[in-house]
């Protein structure tokens, strides 16, 4: 009886706290997926129950040994089955509760999270059947000499669970008191002051940006990405390759902000830096004593929150057209500290629905917000001339096939907006992956082969070759037909005729001209697109004869690397007021331009190349041709990146090729008529 007795007082040490804490982690726990928004107290309890839970786990494996060793003999068969069923249970929701706490929720593993929630249903019902067969199952003698039917839970039980209860409510209340008493660690006021006001009275002017609060935000509000890196590892590392993370660091972009403010002065760098470097310009360091090489904005350019924080789009119009609106913060946002940090985090990956609403909306899927920045216009205001629209990728979509608007989508069924080029699905094991474990990877995939040139990265630049080679871009030479061909009527036995038609021939001799078609076959805007003034794409013509000799070329480089000016462009020329090149991209002195030409998406361009066939060719003639592409043209590059012999990669997007057989024209013979 003593070794019984012993055994009660050890389950009951373990009974009472495991069962009073079960009752609070219920309470908390419905309390916390019912709790609407996410205010200070209610993340306390989640972290509250978060320890609950913890508690409960260290308990739980030696009470069920405690447990089921004392009542292993009884014949009890269905209050063994039930206090099985609920032992399995127990464990199952304390393994999804730690899950949660230790990975976080994510869409691929949604079901663990529900499971947990289930489980908690499923204890309940399950603890409540096993009370009512241990009941049932007492004999008429023992419920009379027993007034206590629960052994391992008398003694103060309601009272311990009334303390927990209560104990939990009066931390959270007064961790929300101090909490909120604590010091703003965000400064939302101008980084520089006085601010110059100096394009009107709206602060961020030329700039076409918007905030919620009409006003300024800390640039640990824009900036900071290594905190979303600590949880975000994969997409983060993928970043800091692309172009949008060194879109404020590009070393040619350097070199026109600061041309800029030279002559304009810094306020006029707002223009490009709510595009290029948004967190200087939401802070306020974009007036007179402020700097354009601010660590943070500088090194992250157009960081996670540029584009994560725009909860609007303004206009198509672009010149950074958003509007930035901060997510609602999670306890300790902005905290430089370790252990504050860590409850910030967990607090996210225990409650993600409120950051994936404020950090995925909605305007993130449409094709619109790639608009606020990849469209360009410049005003009166900003270049004392008058309006000129500049590059705008996203009305060349619009306009074109992929954009399900125009009368060509008959060709093009499905949609196919800018993420789906540009940040296309991947499998990956960020916490952002979808059901299927696919993620939007951020590489930023596009035609920029200059920077990751420039920057050394190897693995991007190749990533960008084969993006631009993936049969974006076609290009064709097209079989010329003689004018002198003739037709005969005389039957010709199909089987003496080895192809279904006659090659096409030239004499020795002879001029001709071939034509050439550029296919823009899935580039979703023009060919070339963005910076048409400084990117620099042409058609490579040559042909050789049968022993290699060259016969003609058009648009080689020549020994100082520079395309050969007589060449197929695909680009623009802007110029100034009085008709000169604006070379050097200062587009703040554009007023139009003297030449374009670009490829609309799903469009064809055709020209045609001339030669004459060398007397003493060799045949056949072997005519190539190919869509040439390089960032930054080399007059611009040089000038920009201050190195007179930079020599940026070209990439060949397409090629083509066709043998032509040469002949020797033979003499034809004037016969008189008779008479």
């Amino acid at each position: 009886m003593s070794e019984q007795n012993s055994q009660i007082t050890s389950e009951r040490n373990l009974a009472k706290p495991l069962a009073a804490i079960t009752i609070v982690l219920v309470i908390s726990g419905y309390f916390s997926l019912f709790w609407p928004g996410l205010s200070v107290f209610a993340q306390w309890i989640y972290l509250i129950h978060t320890l609950l839970g913890i508690i409960a786990v260290v308990l739980l494996a030696p009470y069920i040994i405690v447990h089921f060793r004392r009542t292993i003999g009884l014949r009890r068969p269905w209050i063994s089955f039930s206090g099985l069923f609920s032992a399995l249970a127990f464990l199952a929701l304390a393994g999804s509760g730690l899950s949660i706490a230790i990975e976080g929720q994510s869409e691929a593993r949604r079901w663990i999270f529900q499971a947990h929630i289930w489980l908690a249903a499923i204890i309940l019902i399950l603890l409540a059947v096993h009370i009512v067969f241990h009941v049932l199952s007492l004999s008429v003698k023992r419920k009379k000499n027993e007034p206590n039917r629960f052994p391992s839970l008398s003694g103060g039980f309601l009272k311990i669970t009334t303390q927990i209860l209560l104990t939990s409510l009066l931390l959270a209340l007064i961790a929300t008191g101090l909490y909120q008493a604590r010091e703003n660690p965000f400064k939302d006021a101008p980084a520089v002051e006085p601010y110059v006001y100096a394009y009107g009275d709206h602060p961020f002017r030329p700039s076409q940006t918007e905030t919620s609060t009409g006003g300024f935000f800390d640039a640990k509000r824009l900036g900071a990405s290594e905190r979303c890196a600590s949880c975000h590892q994969e997409i983060a590392e993928q970043w800091k390759a692309s172009i949008h993370a060194q879109a404020g660091s590009d070393k040619t972009y350097q070199t026109n902000i600061n041309l800029l403010s030279d002559k304009k002065g810094i306020e006029a760098a707002r223009y490009c830096e709510g595009c290029h470097a948004p967190a200087a310009l939401l802070s306020g360091q974009l007036t007179k004593g402020g700097k354009l090489d601010t660590p943070g904005h500088l090194q992250e350019g157009v960081s996670c929150m540029s584009c994560h924080g725009i909860d609007r789009v303004e206009h198509v119009k672009g010149v950074a057209s958003f509007r930035f609106k901060p997510p609602v913060p999670y306890l300790f946002e902005g905290s430089q500290q370790a252990v504050p940090t860590f409850l910030h985090n967990l607090l996210i990956r225990l409650k993600p629905e409120q950051h994936r609403a404020d950090l995925a909306r909605n305007v993130l899927a449409t094709s619109e917000i790639c608009a606020t920045c990849h469209a360009q216009f410049m005003d009166k205001d900003f270049n004392n001339w008058g309006w000129v629209k500049m590059q705008d990728d996203y009305t060349a979509w619009l306009n074109g096939p992929y954009s399900g608007q125009t009368r060509q989508t008959f060709a093009h069924a499905q949609q196919r907006r800018c993420q789906d080029c540009h940040f296309p699905l991947q499998a990956g094991k960020d916490p952002s992956a979808n059901r299927e474990g696919l993620v939007k990877t951020h590489f930023n995939m596009g035609g920029n082969t200059a920077i990751p040139w420039v920057t050394q990265n190897q693995a991007q630049l190749e990533r960008t070759r084969r993006f631009l080679t993936a049969d974006q871009m076609r290009i064709s030479i097209d079989k010329p037909n003689r004018p002198d061909a003739t037709e005969s009527t005389r039957y010709v036995d199909p089987k003496l005729i080895e192809s279904t038609e006659a090659p096409t021939y030239f004499y020795l001799g002879e001029n001709v001209t071939l034509k050439v078609a550029v296919t823009n076959a899935q580039v979703g805007h023009a060919f070339p697109g963005g910076t048409t003034d400084i990117n620099e794409a042409w058609i490579h013509f040559l042909v050789k004869d049968g022993q290699g000799r060259k016969i003609y070329e058009s648009g080689y480089l020549d020994q100082d690397n520079n395309v050969e000016q007589g060449a197929y462009f695909y680009k623009s020329i802007p110029i100034d007021r009085i008709g000169n090149a604006v070379w050097r991209h200062d587009l703040f002195n554009m007023v139009g331009d003297s030449f374009k030409r670009v490829i609309p998406s799903g469009g064809t361009d055709v020209t045609s190349f001339s030669f004459k066939v060398p007397d003493d060719a060799k045949g056949p003639l072997i005519v190539t041709a190919g869509l040439k592409y390089r960032k930054l043209n080399n007059r611009y590059a040089r000038w920009a990146l201050k190195d007179d012999k930079v020599e940026l990669p070209v990439v060949e997007m397409a090629t083509s090729s066709m043998l032509l057989p040469i002949k020797i024209k033979p003499e034809v013979a004037v016969v008189e008529p008779r008479l």
